[in-house]
């Protein structure tokens, strides 16, 4: 046995220990906070158990393994549903900058450990109405006061604000600079006077995405991580760290033997709906599709052992996973003749088909849309030219609104 199929094995039983508590079963009927409070638990447990910070310093609460190792146990962890997506952005991205750019050490380590045991959570500040998927296309504004800073303006789709204790924010400082130039790298106390968060509902009746109003919010310039005008550079390394998360061929959504068993029961002209070639068809086409992309995966995990970094190829999962699994929803309502219609907001996506259905179009958004991959697959993969960019090397202040 591998010292990685060790790992996975030790991982695997402490999560098979702790499931009757904190899995998939036990949150059956809870309310939204009930289910934070026991997020909130199991990240204390997994703390105490060595499997939190797995590939963060030691010195900073973490275990001080690899990004392999982090994938693992979170591919393991993902099978039993744990309530750990409060708390995803908050150690995928926020939490990893504030270790690499703030320079006060005490007080980061500080913050390390409470994010790792879920005593706290970081938000990402960086969609706004004008500006998500073009992240230099932001608005908000950073303007000089004293020894500081003073923010105005509004992010938009800001996952868990209303949870959150800080955030990373990156906003415009110098409108008169090239759109990417202009931009500064911060972080914010969320509880900050002038600091307004108002939920989003949405169509799927889940809340965690939110508006955040900046009134004339004063921060100091030690809360800076990038130097002035240089915050685009890291807004990009914290997308970045994507490419050491655990996937899912199936976009997050019901497994296929799901829909292997909808299709023996449903019927089609008085017949298994599984004997019509049309069905079959897309089985076979959703298996071909799930296994190519966990040969990528795979691919990625052997890149990442032998001390390489995974490629683009990564944006082919997202982008074919998550579409794939909104036309797989669409036909399995479509079984369920008039029942498709049933609509219950607190079933799982990943065993109900009409959740599944309604909530992929916000996975084909959230983190990158389908536009933004295509165009990295277009020039990352094939090697195609990139876009014509008419605002390339004009003043900010000078682009057409």
């Amino acid at each position: 046995m591998s010292d990685l199929d060790a790992f996975r094995a030790r991982a695997r039983a402490w999560l098979e220990s702790v499931a009757p508590v904190y899995g998939k079963a036990a949150q059956t009927h809870l309310s939204y906070d009930e289910k934070l409070a026991l997020g909130r638990r199991y990240l204390n447990a997994r703390f105490d158990a060595g499997f939190a910070g797995i590939n963060w310093p030691v010195e900073m609460g973490g275990q001080g393994l690899t990004h392999i190792e982090k994938v693992a146990f979170e591919t393991e962890e993902m099978a039993f549903g744990m309530p750990t997506h409060f708390f995803g952005i908050s150690l995928g991205m926020p939490v990893p900058m504030i270790m690499k750019y703030c320079e006060d050490r005490v007080w980061v380590k500080e913050r390390v450990l409470k994010a790792l045991k879920g005593e706290e959570i970081w938000c990402q500040l960086f969609s706004e109405p004008a500006g998500g998927s073009d992240l230099a296309g932001l608005r908000m504004k950073a303007e000089v006061e004293g020894n500081g800073w003073k923010l105005n303006g509004q992010k938009l789709w800001t996952s868990y604000a209303q949870y959150s204790d800080y955030g990373v924010i990156v906003v415009r400082t110098d409108p008169t600079a090239q759109k990417h130039k202009g931009l500064t790298y911060f972080w914010v106390d969320m509880r900050a006077p002038g600091v307004e968060v108002r939920p989003v509902k949405l169509a799927g009746g889940d809340s965690h995405v939110n508006e955040v109003f900046f009134d004339d919010v004063k921060i100091d310039d030690s809360h800076r991580m990038s130097p002035v005008g240089g915050g685009f550079a890291v807004a990009m390394a914290t997308l970045m760290i994507e490419r050491y998360v655990a996937t899912d061929s199936g976009g997050f959504g019901p497994h296929l033997d799901l829909f292997v068993s909808l299709a023996k029961e449903a019927k089609i002209n008085g017949q298994p709906a599984i004997r019509d070639g049309r069905v079959r068809h897309q089985i076979a086409r959703n298996y071909a599709m799930r296994n190519g992309l966990d040969a990528i995966t795979a691919r990625a995990m052997l890149m990442m052992q032998a001390g390489m970094e995974p490629g683009p190829e990564g944006s082919l999962n997202k982008l074919v996973s998550v579409r794939s699994r909104q036309k797989l929803s669409e036909l399995a309502i479509d079984l369920q003749g008039t029942d498709g219609l049933h609509f219950d907001e607190h079933l799982s996506v990943k065993d109900n088909w009409q959740t599944s259905w309604i909530n992929a179009p916000t996975g084909r958004i959230a983190g990158g849309a389908d536009e933004m991959l295509l165009n990295t697959i277009a020039e990352k993969i094939l090697g195609l030219p990139q876009d014509h960019r008419p605002d390339k090397g004009v003043p900010f202040n000078e682009i057409p609104a």
